[in-house]
Parts: C-alpha cells; structure tokens; sequence
C-alpha cells in the first residue's frame, strides 16, 4: 500500500485556537522524530559501463567484463553473445571472487543491467532485479535479456561499429533481520496487527493515519472519559491513531473493529477496500456533524465532475454535477494513470440505434462525456484491479502491468480533464509519497522500487546457473496497487500539518498512558518471573465453597484458591505475614500442609509442613496434633438423595473402629443408623467413586491421607420416596455429565430462547423430547437440531439428522471444541418423513413480474433447468424427483402460457436468450432469464420482435434498440424483415438471440449465480 510520507518544507502559519473554534493547523516545522526525518538508506551504488569493441568477433559462449568494486566487493559482468541457449542476447550480474570467499558468505543486490541504444539513448534496454548473492547463487541476471535479431540489427542503434555498450548499475544493501527488526527504529512508524483478513482494512488505516489534516480532525472529535473504545468508533480511532503516533510496537485494531460492531468472523472475512472506506468515512462524516470538525472528510475528499450530453446537430446540451470523494479508474487496456483518465473523460457517441431523446427535438446524434469542475486536496484513485467475467460468472483480478507516476498532473494537454468552467486558477499537480507497510513491520523503500513492484504485470525469473539449459521462467506478479493517495502540491502545508500532544483530548492521553504503564509492567513481570514462584494458599471457606448446590467433587477449586506470587529468596516467615496480611490469619494460628498430585492426576493433602520447613524463629506456631502411622488423615462429605446434596463434614484423625459413631453423631443420625461409605477417587477423564467395606479396616481399603470419603444413610425402598440418584455414585455421575444448553431459534440465532439442564449422555431421542416438552409439542420427531460452528458463532450448514448422532456430547463438540448452544426449528411434518423427501431450490419465474400471480388455481406448470442464463431442459411430467438436481444449476417454475398448448403442425417452440457483444473477447455473453416462444409459420422478425416487446413489456425507446440475430455455435447472424428459418431451432446451441445492453445491476461478490456463498458487504453497525 503506498501512502503519503511526512517530508515537508518549514511554511504556512499558525491559527489561534480553543476548544470553540476551528481545530489549529500548523505547518509541520519539524519531524516527529528523528526517525522520521530520515531518508531511506542510501545503499552503496556505482554505475559501471562496459564497452565491448569487435562483439561479433568473439567466439565464446560466454563472454566476461573486467571485476569492478561496489560496497567493497567484487563484481562483473557476464553476457552471452549468442544467447545462453535461447534467441536472446543474455546478460547478468556475478560474483568475480566467489571462489576465493569463505563459507557461508552472502551479499544482497539491487542492481539494474541494461544494453545502452548508441543512436536513441531513449530506447536503451534496462532490466532491474535483485538477489542475495551466495556460493550457491553466485550470479543473477536475464536470460531473455533482449531478442538477438535486435541486438544485431545495424540500424537499431545497439550494435554500432561492431560496438555494444553495457551498463551495470549496483546497490548493495545490508540484509535486514526481520526478527530482530525493529519499525520504530528504523523508519519512525509501526504498523498493524492482521486480525486473520484485515490486510485491506490495516492499509487503509495506514492511509489515513498518514494525512496529518485528517489525524487532527480525528483527535478534535469529542470523546469523553467514560467512552469505551469498544463501543465509540471516534475513541477507537483516537486510540490507534495515538499509538500508532507514540508506541514502538505495532498496534492491535480489535477495539476499533469492536467498536465497528464486528465479531470474529468479520474479521476474517475478506472486504473491498474502496467499500470499507466509503462506509468508515460517512460513519466518521456523520459523526462530526455539529462538532468543530465537521464538514473535514468533505474539504480533503471531495471532488466535482459534471455529466453531459451534447447534441451534435441541435442546440441542446443537458449537464449533470455530481460529487465524489475517490474515482475508479480502469486498469484493463490501459497503461498508466494518464491513460485512465483519458479513457474516463472519452466522448462516447450516440447515434444510430443508440440516439438521444433530446425532449422537444426527439432522438438526436450526441457526444456524451465526464469532465471534472474540480479535484479534491487528498486525490484518492481506486484502481478496478477486479472485473465481472460473464462466462464463468465470476470476479476476476487483471494483474497487467500499470504505471502511475510520482507526480501526477491533471492540468496537462492544456487541461483536457476539467470542464470550460473549471477553476483553472488552482494548480493540479499531485506527489506521490511512500513507505511499505506489511502488517506489522514497516520499511523504508527507495522511489523505483516501491512504484516498481507494485505496476503489475509479467517479470522474468532471473537463472540460477546460466551455463545450463535453463528456459527463462516468466511470472505474474500478483501484488500490485489498488489504492492510490495523491496529495496536491499547493495544498500540502495545510494537509500535511504538525500534529502533536496538544491535539490529543487530555482524558485520552492519561487513558493510553494508563495502558502503557499497565503494559510495561506486566513487560517487567514477565522479564522477572524467572525470581518468583506461584504458592496457592487453600482455606477452610475455599473447602467450604466448593460444597453445595452447584459443584460436588474434590476438596477445593485450584484455579480459585488464593494465589501469592513471591520471591524466591524470601523466608517462609515473610510469606506467612504475606498470608496473615491478606486473610486475616495470625501467623501463630498458621498452620500449612503440602499437597500431593496423584497418579490419577488428583490433588490431595499429604502431610503438615514440620518446624524447620516452616523454619519460625521468634513465634511459637500451634504445633499439629502427633500422628503415629495408624492415623489417616480424612475428609468426610454427607450425601442426601431427597435434596441432592453434598456436604462437607470435618476432618477426622484416629482409628477405624471409631469413626462409624463419630459421622453418625455429627450428621445428626441416631447412633445406630446404618450408613454407606464412598470413596470418591477421581472426577476425570471418568468418574471413579468405590463402595467402602464397614468391615474393614480403612487401611485395608487402601485408604491414606487426603482421601475424600462420602456417606449416607443406606438407601431403603419403601416405594414412596422416588429419588432421581439413590446413592453417591449414580449422583456424581450426573453431576460429572450435566450440561446447560441454550437453545436458540434457528430463525433468531443470536437470541436465546431457553436453557435446559441436560446430560451429556442423553440420548438424541431424550433431548428432542425435553425440547418439545419445553415447547408444549406433542411430537417430539418435529424438532430438527442444528450444532453450532464455534468459529464462525454461526449455526452449522447441515441440521442433525434423525438419530444421527447417539448423545448430546456429540451433538455439542465442534473440533476439538465443545459447545453450550444449539438452534432448533419446529416442522410441519415429522423429521423421519422430512428426510426421505428430497428438497429441490425451485425458482418461480414471470416473464414481468417478480411476484408470480397464477392466472388460476388450476394452472399448468413446467419445470424448467437454467444454466448461465440457457434454457438447457424442459422435465417432462413422469420425470422421477431422484433424476432432478439443483446443485449446479437453477429450477425454474413457469405457467405454460395459452399460445403453446395448441401447436399448429408447422409451429416451432423455440429457445430465445439475451446477449450481448464482448468487444474484447470477440465473443457473445448471455444474461437475464431466457424463455420459449412460439413462432408461427411465415412470421417474419418484425412480428416476431413486436410478440416479443409486448411479452416483456419494454418501452419503445428501450426496444428500438435490441436486435434480433440467429445464433449457432456462438455466432449471431442478424435477421431483418424475412422468414425466420423455423426448421432449425431447437436445440440449446441453436437459438434466437436478443442483443441489447444488460442494465440489470452487476453483483459485486464472487459467486456462481445459483449458490448462496457470498461476500457479505461492509458494514459498521455502530
């Protein structure tokens, strides 16, 4: 993307200002900074020329000049006289001491090889590339340099007394590292983070940030501190302007593309760049309506042409003014801007068939044409680099090469461009400035190269090893311009004016600044982590939260529990008044364990931390109760199946033998219920949660410190109380599987309609039956499920099919992802029946109107199969459905009209379809919906072109100008006022043809005419 560079001569004056008046516009006196005021790199270059004497004399294949010294290297010339296997003259650039270099050298080289014309300096040859020279590599150049015939050509000014005059000339440059590459550094500019497809959006950021006139319309735009960036576009752009103006990083766009109300797959999708630009600055012109800034996008952008017609043999003229703020210039069959504009203001004729309907005077020959009454400051040109291609109904991109200069001047040939009554007063030269953007990096390119690389076109792969038969490679080079920013001279001191700190509201910049101090120090923390470590401190109230009503299993939540982040170095006894500090807990009442992380990848409790790992020096801790090998440390949890609860009970130390009376007594139980014991050993990837033998020994069930153990009552069935989960086990399970799903319409997809509490091993027929259930529908196999797309927040293509999938799990996981959301409908008939039913796109058709009236209930129909706009077969009435498909092309649905149900035995149905000439192509194009007509014997086409004009309903000034042709195999013939040959019409490629002008609106996205993938436009919703 090639955008203005702030290089600018120290003039114009300051404007007093307040915040009541116009923002102050001052003459940048000064760069930014440094970085900015700096050139890009002066390469080391030399021009060396060679002049070879007795050229056809030589009888090597290969032919070398004398070595020649550039960047403190060596270099030379190497030709081919004869051609390096080809019938052109081949020539390139090589390393003269690469044999006596040592390992690993390289050298990187833009240099430019040319054959000087001794007669017409102006035809002199010149190609330019370049390469990073290496022992592999040791020479680059062209192949094809120039055809033989005309190097040898006397009278071409080439070869002159047997003397051919060579030119190198070489730039050596260091080679940047990108990962170490610093932007800022280098050039005084970041750049952008790419979100996934925001390349176009980031380049016309760029643009924009680069007209100083514009950034100061942006800073003066009111915001306050209670904006959120996400949710006010002018914050937004406040903010990536000041960053990108003040931070040495490049700078991420997604609050800006928030604040656009886009989600992510916005942001992947790919968007036209003139598109975006037009919607971002009527958003930006309306929101600076009544502010001081209003009417800015206007005095840099806009622009006035007038439309005209003018006839040629009566005094009428009709003019049109229109406004503009960037202008399309045509790229195909033109070589460069000039030949754009020419083509833009070219006076199109219109006689003939094509007259003008002058009012009173009637049809009339006319000059019609576009002349500009003025050009905007800011000049912005948006090259049609993509064209509708009417045979594969597609958008193609034209890569032909296309030059625009540096400077532009649209005041040439005595101003051809501008209307009689132009301002003529005002100069309209326009400069060209650059820098290269690539996302987030950012160079600095010399003039030839940035406009160079980015014309187009074809370029010659430079060989490898030119003493082999290598054909010469030629490739398109498929990054080229399509936005062009020209910034007229005059007005230069006013738009390319000094912005700095003073323009920027004070609340944003204490806000950016805020970020950047924020950023810095999580920089720092990041850079000092290596001297710290994570300690997570678990409380009795964290054992206590995670027991209740929602979460069932373990002891604590280890993502939730307190965390310290300390140093190292730091004694324990500076960690415990840390934690006494932060909970409230005297450091004498502290009293810490370490804990374990299992086999099966569970963390429990192990064992206290000892006095000297504690390491106190002058308070005496409480010292933990002694414990001999017989003491297990446990945790207790009660269950209760009527309300479906867990609770947490206290830690119990001592023997077996007790503890059966000690859990009855502190659950409240007589002392002699019967109670079970659980052990709950493991959550993940499955649940794990074992009977418990009373009579055992709770060494003998293998139980040791940590283990977590759960009770309750010994179920008992007495056939009155029905409880979902009788025991721990069936309860766990269900908690380990349940699910909260929110369903949304299918027609409402962004909505939630209700949630439901579901398992993930229900089973397709439970969740459509929960569904109906919620929805008060008696048949639950009228509910049809669709999965959501994690990526793209969209609802899947494809529904769920009947019984398609065994459990609700596999209705929710996307990838590797798992989703909470699912969309519904509710169908007319059961979906079983549904799916045996084969669904077909059928499109009904009237030949004038889009909404198709049956002339009665009763109506006889036709199915009809159009591809590109051909009728290509009429399906019979007994043609089975499982024969018809609509993947590929259109199904069209007619009412057969009156005139074709009785044929005479001489009448003929024929095809009739819309063309038009391509005057490129030389070839017919087809468009608009094709129909069948009935064409009697002896008609001749002047009646044939009167049915036809009445069945469409074309106006008589439309009309006059169609034409009736006889098309076979692609070719038309045109029929005048004669028989019309009915003996041979029929088939598909023989046909009539109406050629007109297609005036139906074009698409603007690539798609084939009967799918329903497109580019959706830009929008910015906020």
């Amino acid at each position: 993307m090639l955008v203005p560079h702030q290089e600018l001569p120290a003039t114009a004056a300051a404007v007093a200002a307040d915040a009541a008046q116009p923002m102050e516009v001052v003459a940048q006196t000064e760069p930014a900074n440094a970085a900015e005021s700096q050139p890009p790199e002066d390469p080391q270059t030399s021009r060396f020329t060679w002049t070879i004497e007795n050229f056809t004399r030589i009888n090597g294949k290969k032919h070398y000049s004398e070595p020649f010294v550039v960047g403190g290297f060596k270099w030379r010339v190497l030709i081919f006289p004869k051609g390096n296997n080809v019938d052109h003259f081949s020539m390139y650039l090589d390393v003269a001491d690469s044999v006596n270099l040592p390992y690993g050298w390289n050298r990187y080289a833009q240099f430019s090889l040319a054959v000087v014309n001794q007669i017409h300096p102006k035809y002199t040859i010149r190609k330019d590339t370049q390469h990073q020279f290496n022992a592999r590599e040791s020479d680059w150049g062209f192949t094809s340099f120039m055809p033989l015939s005309d190097l040898y050509d006397p009278s071409r000014g080439y070869l002159v007394n047997d003397t051919v005059v060579v030119e190198a000339e070489v730039a050596v440059r260091r080679m940047v590292d990108y990962w170490t590459y610093d932007s800022k550094k280098e050039t005084g500019y970041v750049g952008l983070k790419n979100q996934g497809a925001t390349c176009y959006m980031n380049s016309l950021l760029q643009t924009l940030y680069h007209i100083p006139y514009f950034r100061k319309a942006v800073y003066h735009m009111p915001t306050t501190e209670n904006d959120m960036p996400s949710g006010s576009i002018p914050l937004a752009l406040q903010s990536l302007f000041y960053k990108l103006q003040y931070s040495d990083n490049s700078v991420a766009t997604k609050e800006l593309t928030k604040s656009f109300g886009w989600d992510t797959y916005d942001s992947f999708m790919q968007h036209d760049v003139q598109e975006l630009n037009r919607v971002l600055c009527e958003k930006l012109e309306d929101k600076m309506k009544e502010t001081v800034v209003e009417g800015t996008i206007e005095q840099l952008f806009e622009g006035h042409h007038i439309n005209y017609i003018e006839c040629i043999n009566v005094d009428y003229k009709s003019n049109r003014k229109e406004s503009f703020y960037d202008l399309q210039l045509d790229v195909k069959g033109c070589r460069d801007v000039y030949a754009s504009f020419d083509k833009y203001v070219e006076v199109e004729r219109l006689e003939g068939d094509n007259k003008y309907h002058a009012e009173q005077y009637g049809l009339q020959d006319a000059k019609k044409g576009v002349l500009f009454l003025d050009f905007p400051p800011v000049l912005q040109l948006q090259l049609k680099r993509f064209e509708y291609d009417y045979m594969r109904d597609t958008m193609v991109k034209i890569n032909d090469r296309y030059e625009f200069p540096l400077q532009l001047d649209l005041d040439r040939d005595d101003g051809k461009y501008l209307a009689p009554d132009a301002d003529r007063s005002i100069r309209n030269l326009y400069t060209l400035h650059r820098y290269k953007f690539d996302d987030e990096r950012v160079t600095k390119e010399d003039t030839k190269k940035a406009l160079e690389e980015q014309y187009g076109g074809e370029e010659e792969l430079p060989q490898i090893n030119p003493g082999f038969n290598n054909t010469p490679f030629k490739f398109t080079k498929y990054s080229n311009a399509y936005m062009l920013v020209y910034i007229r001279e005059s007005d230069k001191d006013k738009i390319m004016c000094n912005v700095d700190e003073k323009d920027i509201a004070e609340h944003l910049r204490i806000r950016l600044k805020k970020e950047q101090e924020e950023k810095e120090h999580k920089k720092k923390e990041k850079a000092e982590a290596h001297l710290y470590t994570i300690i997570k401190v678990a409380r009795d109230e964290d054992l206590n939260e995670r027991i209740g009503k929602k979460i069932y299993f373990d002891l604590v939540n280890h993502e939730k529990v307190r965390s310290f982040c300390i140093r190292k170095q730091l004694p324990f006894t500076s960690f415990k008044e840390e934690v006494a500090k932060e909970c409230g807990i005297p450091v004498q009442f502290q009293r810490f364990w370490l804990w374990a992380k299992r086999q099966n990848h569970t963390y429990r409790p192990n064992r206290p931390l000892g006095p000297h790992e504690e390491s106190q020096s002058d308070l005496r801790p409480i010292r933990p109760p002694e414990k001999s090998k017989e003491d297990i440390l446990l945790f207790f949890k009660l269950y209760n199946p009527e309300k479906e609860e867990l609770w947490l009970f206290v830690k119990a130390t001592g023997k077996p033998s007790e503890i059966l009376t000690k859990l009855n007594e502190m659950a409240g139980f007589a002392p002699n219920e019967e109670i079970e014991l659980y052990e709950e050993i493991k959550f993940e990837p499955n649940v794990m949660c074992e009977h418990i033998d009373k009579k055992l020994t709770f060494r003998s069930s293998q139980l040791e410190d940590g283990d977590i153990i759960c009770f309750q009552k010994s179920p008992v069935s007495d056939g009155e109380t029905q409880v979902r989960y009788p025991d721990v086990p069936s309860f766990l399970e269900y908690v380990h599987n349940r699910q909260v799903v929110h369903f949304r319409s299918l027609e409402k997809p962004k909505e939630d309609d209700f949630c439901l509490e579901l398992s993930k091993l229900h089973t397709y027929d439970d969740v459509v039956e929960r569904v109906a259930r919620q929805l008060g529908l008696d048949d639950p196999s009228k509910i049809r499920l669709t999965s959501h797309n994690c990526y793209s927040q969209q609802p899947k293509p494809q529904p769920i099919r009947y019984r398609g999938v065994e459990h609700l799990l596999d209705m929710l996981v996307h990838y590797n992802q798992t989703s909470d959301i699912l969309y519904y409908e509710v169908l007319d008939i059961p979906l079983p029946e549904l799916q045996c039913l084969k669904t077909l796109k059928v499109a009904f058709h009237h030949a004038t109107k889009d909404e198709v009236e049956l002339s009665n209930p009763d109506a006889e129909l036709r199915l009809l199969e159009v591809f590109y706009h051909k009728i290509y077969k009429i399906f019979p009435p007994h043609e089975k459905i499982e024969n018809i498909n609509d993947q590929y092309w259109t199904l069209r649905a007619e009412e057969i009209p009156e005139e074709e149900k009785n044929l005479g035995p001489h009448d003929r149905l024929i095809h009739v379809y819309h063309f038009m000439k391509d005057p490129n192509q030389n070839q017919i194009q087809n468009f608009g919906d094709p129909f069948l007509l009935v064409i009697r014997e002896g008609e001749t086409a002047a009646e044939i072109l009167e049915r036809i004009q009445k069945k469409l309903r074309v106006p008589d000034e439309e009309f006059s100008k169609w034409k009736l042709a006889f098309i076979s195999m692609n070719r038309p013939e045109y029929l005048q006022d004669v028989d019309v040959r009915r003996d041979v019409y029929g088939a598909w490629e023989q046909y009539l043809g109406l050629e007109h002008t297609d005036t139906t609106p074009k698409r603007s996205y690539t798609a084939n005419q009967n799918r329903h993938t497109f580019e959706k436009p830009v929008k910015i919703y906020n």
